[in-house]
């Protein structure tokens, strides 16, 4: 009776007053020789008793930026609201995949609850998509999606504090007649899978005994419109669809099955090694899949489409009975809006700082493909840099003053790091070597001399599921930190202006990439020009993509499709 009275009343006082009671653990523990560092996630309470306000942080989009986001924020004094038209997190390189059976729909999506249930914030998610967006007062403006089903259409508006936009980027026509009313895009997962059926559905006409010769071959006429990665992973998945599976299924139809690649540059997959380009050109040659190169199109109708050839600048159709268009990215109407609304027109994409901030709010972060980083110039601001550097005011740079302004240089202007690297920058070596040997000094005409060349290294950074997801790790990782680096800041100088930057500029490392091309095997191309191309490859894609899935649900389905596709094959049902 004694202990259950003692803990009945502990237990009371623990609920009651639960600082108390967690003080009383950590001084406990503490006594007995070890160290307890305990944080309460209670919102800190002003002197008058009442909560302190979180700040709100909404996140517009669940695409690979911004969930990148979520998964790693982990600051409990922020309050979240993801708004997004999709309640899932969809894993895009597997979407070729998805077109053909290799990979299920639902083992490249994870609900985007679980993500932030998981990571410990307390997030609130709206299914609606923002239609526009207020920065002179806070707020956003959303649209919920389920009213185009059920008929609602609620509106509602949603304040902020800070504002994080990742919406992503839309598919890219051109402006081409005909291809939004005739053509597939591979953008989202209701794209792969309407694609999956569009496939059966033609073999299944093409397969019905009164259907002619002619129109067999045009059902079954298949049109890929562009050689990016994505637009030479779809040909090669089906390729490998058709003559692994859908042959033995089909066995009449495999001789009217016709595959063409429409690229309008010289060569496909033209952001890769030329020993890749030129080895998924002869693997498809090879293949039977036909690449017309230098093919421009000019128009997709229901029937066929037609490309205007640069050798000869002759317009040539082609009979179809599907198209997938896969040309790039182009910037959805709801940013085109707000780009217009703060002036920045005449632009692709929203743009930032190298700190992800949208030029010109402190407040607003754009990342991912909606969004490209503007990188200062080093010549803009050369006098100032000198100047910050000349800190006796002579008007010249000796050896000590130099090598500390040539830290925060490199650490600001990612260029200057790039010319280095590319052993291009032999000025500053030259200069380096010339302090070590004398104790000349260096003007601000010989310090300009020296940086010259080096904007010209400066890149934009590519619209890739890596630059996002590392993008949306470093943006929470500030955020994270925000409170710590705003009284120890931890950036570069700030030469134009007093003090530091609150944090280091974001960086992209790249990290490699693949391009699957049928027949197990793999074009990589590896950081430090590590060119891989074969079966090896493909085991390495295998593993890496398997790594890559957000949870272990995901990587568990995942693993799980590709071996009963190894075993059982790919599944052809229409569902």
């Amino acid at each position: 009776m004694h202990w259950s009275s003692y803990y009945q009343n502990a237990s009371r006082v623990f609920h009651k007053y639960p600082s108390w009671s967690k003080a009383v653990i950590v001084c406990t523990v503490t006594s007995s020789g070890g160290l307890v560092a305990y944080g309460d996630a209670t919102p800190v309470q002003s002197e008058i008793g009442n909560q302190v306000r979180k700040k709100k942080v909404v996140v517009l989009g669940t695409g690979w930026a911004g969930t990148s986001f979520l998964k790693n924020l982990n600051d409990p004094s922020y309050e979240v609201h993801v708004v997004s038209p999709r309640n899932y997190f969809a894993f895009t390189p597997l979407l070729p995949s998805v077109t053909c059976g290799t990979v299920e729909a639902r083992s490249v999506v994870e609900p985007i609850r679980s993500i932030t249930r998981k990571s410990g914030v307390n997030a609130q998610f709206s299914e609606a998509e923002c239609y526009k967006i207020d920065p002179k007062i806070n707020k956003v403006y959303c649209r919920a999606v389920q009213g185009k089903k059920v008929g609602s259409g609620e509106e509602f508006s949603i304040d902020y504090d800070y504002l994080v936009i990742a919406m992503g980027a839309r598919s890219n026509t051109f402006n081409t007649p005909g291809v939004l009313e005739h053509a597939h895009f591979l953008k989202e997962v209701e794209d792969a899978l309407r694609i999956r059926r569009t496939v059966i559905d033609l073999f299944e006409r093409a397969s019905l005994p009164s259907l002619p010769v002619e129109e067999k071959k045009k059902l079954l006429s298949f049109v890929v419109v562009g050689g990016g990665p994505t637009g030479v992973e779809f040909a090669a998945e089906l390729h490998d669809f058709v003559h692994e599976d859908l042959s033995k299924l089909y066995p009449s139809l495999e001789k009217y099955v016709k595959i063409t690649l429409l690229e309008a540059g010289d060569h496909i997959l033209n952001m890769f090694d030329k020993r890749i380009t030129d080895f998924a050109e002869s693997k498809f040659s090879r293949d039977g899949i036909n690449v017309k190169l230098g093919s421009m199109v000019v128009s997709v109708s229901e029937n066929e489409i037609s490309s205007k050839e640069r050798a000869t600048g002759q317009t040539v159709s082609l009979p179809h009975g599907m198209v997938v268009w896969s040309t790039g990215i182009g910037t959805r109407p709801e940013i085109l809006d707000f780009m217009k609304q703060i002036g920045q027109i005449n632009r692709r994409a929203l743009v930032t700082d190298e700190w992800l901030r949208l030029e010109g709010f402190d407040n607003i972060y754009a990342l991912g493909d909606c969004a490209t980083v503007n990188q200062r110039r080093v010549m803009e601001d050369i006098a100032a840099i000198f100047s910050k550097a000349d800190k006796d005011n002579n008007g010249r740079l000796d050896l000590k003053e130099f090598r500390e302004v040539v830290g925060d240089i490199i650490e600001r202007y990612p260029q200057v790091e790039i010319y280095l690297k590319k052993n291009l920058m032999k000025e500053v070596a030259a200069l380096l070597q010339k302090y070590e040997d004398s104790s000349l000094t260096a003007d601000i005409e010989y310090f300009k001399d020296a940086l010259s060349k080096v904007d010209s290294q400066m890149k934009n950074l590519p619209a890739t599921a890596q630059v996002a997801a590392q993008q949306g790790a470093y943006l929470a990782e500030c955020f994270n930190r925000m409170e710590l680096c705003e009284k120890y800041p931890e950036g570069p100088i700030r030469f134009r202006g007093v003090g530091r930057h609150r944090f280091r500029p974001f960086r992209y490392k790249h990290l490699g990439q693949f391009a699957p091309l049928g027949g197990e095997q793999t074009a990589a191309m590896l950081p430090g020009d590590w060119i891989s191309i074969g079966h090896n490859s493909q085991w390495l894609w295998y593993s890496i993509y398997a790594s890559k899935q957000v949870s272990w649900r995901t990587r568990m389905l995942v693993v799980a499709d590709w071996s009963r596709r190894f075993i059982f094959g790919r599944d052809s049902s229409r569902i």
